[in-house]
């Protein structure tokens, strides 16, 4: 006895109209910050933040964070990255921009994510923001394998380029 109906490849399965349909609300987001570097003599370093996942999971990945009402993405990218690592740090050049959906209280979240490279004008970190379970700082070297995020790994070599150019306002380790 067969329990259930078979479609012809191609045929669409039956779904309720458009009209029927529930469409959730879309939502815009768009957050600042990136990689704020400290030039040791061991190699440049990334201060990582970590916080726990929707499971509970430690997950490590860039400080960032929303853009307030009347801020460029720079401005809140160095404001992110203090409130996040309690460094303070200058921005020496922009990543480009990330962008991607999720799902989120029931709405569809489209979010913007401007990215950029800072010199640590401090080295001390904190981790007092709520947001935020751990900061530490990793060596550049072994930030791709730490970040949670693909599209955060996928910027790794452009940061050691920028950092490894003899120009660079990085300065000798």
């Amino acid at each position: 006895m067969r329990t259930g109906l078979a479609y012809p490849a191609g045929m669409p399965t039956a779904r309720p109209p458009r009209s029927r349909r529930r469409r959730l609300p879309r939502v815009e987001e768009t957050s600042a910050g990136g990689f704020v570097i400290d030039r040791t003599a061991s190699g440049p370093r990334a201060a990582l933040i970590a916080r726990h996942d929707s499971r509970g999971r430690l997950v490590w990945s860039l400080p960032k964070g929303h853009i307030e009402a009347g801020e460029s993405p720079e401005q809140a990218a160095v404001r992110e990255i203090h409130e996040e690592t309690g460094i303070h740090g200058r921005i020496v050049e922009s990543l480009g921009t990330i962008d991607f959906w999720f799902m989120a209280e029931d709405r569809r979240v489209h979010k913007t994510v401007h990215h950029y490279v800072l010199r640590a004008l401090d080295r001390e970190l904190s981790d007092e923001d709520v947001e935020v379970v751990e900061v530490a700082w990793v060596p550049l070297d072994e930030v791709a394998s730490r970040l949670r995020y693909p599209d955060e790994r996928s910027l790794v070599d452009r940061v050691r380029e920028i950092v490894d150019r003899p120009e660079s306002s990085f300065g000798p380790a």
